[in-house]
């Protein structure tokens, strides 16, 4: 039975994440597997168990590995706005209460 689903994973993975359109790390949060056992399954088990739906995969991953640049930027960006806000918020307190 275990043997089954290993085999299948790739793709169970790979209806998912074009169903979902969502990232490596997404999937494999779901599926409660490392990111390295996903990125394995479509990258190379996937194309000896189903060429033409491991290439709209690699289409997919392709288009996600082009924008993960912009997203860390923006997660970092995100990171010191609300740092700034904190200690915006601590400054007002302390001048209030005259700390």
């Amino acid at each position: 039975m275990e043997n089954d689903y290993v085999s299948l994973r790739p793709i169970y993975l790979a209806n998912y994440i074009l169903e979902k359109n969502t990232t490596i790390r997404a999937t494999a949060k779901e599926f409660g597997i490392p990111k390295s056992t996903v990125h394995h399954d479509l990258s190379i088990k996937l194309k000896y168990i189903n060429y033409p739906l491991y290439k709209e995969v690699q289409k997919l991953m392709d288009e996600n590995f082009k924008i993960k640049h912009i997203h860390g930027g923006e997660s970092t960006k995100h990171k010191y706005e609300l740092l700034k806000k904190e200690l915006n918020k601590n400054d007002e307190t302390e001048g209030l209460y005259g700390l």
